[in-house]
């Protein structure tokens, strides 16, 4: 979403498709460029802090929070709540500052409605094959659970026909240069160059 000069990008993938790398890699190499952190009901795991994986709330709260619109969307996963407050992004742009969301296909949905003007990128892996592999050599699960997320893979692949990019994920280094070419992309629009070089425009047209 173009608010006052911060613009927002919506980051979906299926598991094992690199965004998580992706994001990390892009947020230290881009400017002026921040990831949404989400509310969650879900415990505190060892290693994560409070406010930077995630703030970390009991269910009364985050329902409160629902119930008074604050949430750009939510869902539940496993018993635990998720959810993306629009308060927070609303103020990170209005700071400048560009903002991704890494949510699901249907949290995008969500996300669209309340902010049709965000830019929505989906990565892929390059092929069926690759996206098991690295499944596989994560080595966090069990051939049940990977067999079950290749299956979800290919309902939430099936979804990219709702986004405005996309990026094939086969050689890292060529899909961040590509996703960096879409931040550089945004920031070259004529509303929000508009509003940097208002004095340069009206001097140029000045008689």
């Amino acid at each position: 979403m173009t608010h006052a000069s911060g613009t927002l990008y919506i980051v979906s993938a299926p598991s094992g498709a690199g965004k998580t790398s992706l994001v990390k890699a892009l947020l230290d190499q881009v400017e002026q460029l921040h990831v949404s952190v989400s509310h969650t009901t879900r415990p505190i795991r060892p290693g994560e802090v409070d406010g930077v994986n995630y703030h970390f709330t009991d269910r009364t709260s985050f329902l409160q929070r629902v119930g008074s619109g604050d949430f750009l969307e939510h869902a539940e996963v496993f018993g635990n709540l998720y959810g993306t407050s629009q308060s927070t992004v609303e103020q990170t742009l209005l700071q400048g500052h560009d903002l991704i969301l890494e949510i699901d296909w249907q949290g995008a949905q969500q996300v669209r409605k309340a902010m049709p003007q965000a830019k929505s990128i989906f990565i892929l892996p390059p092929s069926r094959d690759a996206l098991r592999d690295r499944l596989t050599n994560r080595g966090q699960d069990d051939l049940q659970v990977i067999e079950k997320r290749m299956a979800q893979a290919v309902d939430e692949i099936s979804h990219y026909v709702e986004y405005d990019f996309l990026v094939i994920n086969d050689e890292f280094h060529i899909a961040l240069d590509d996703l960096k070419a879409i931040m550089r992309n945004g920031r070259l629009s004529q509303p929000l160059q508009q509003r940097r070089y208002q004095a340069l425009l009206s001097a140029l047209l000045s008689d």
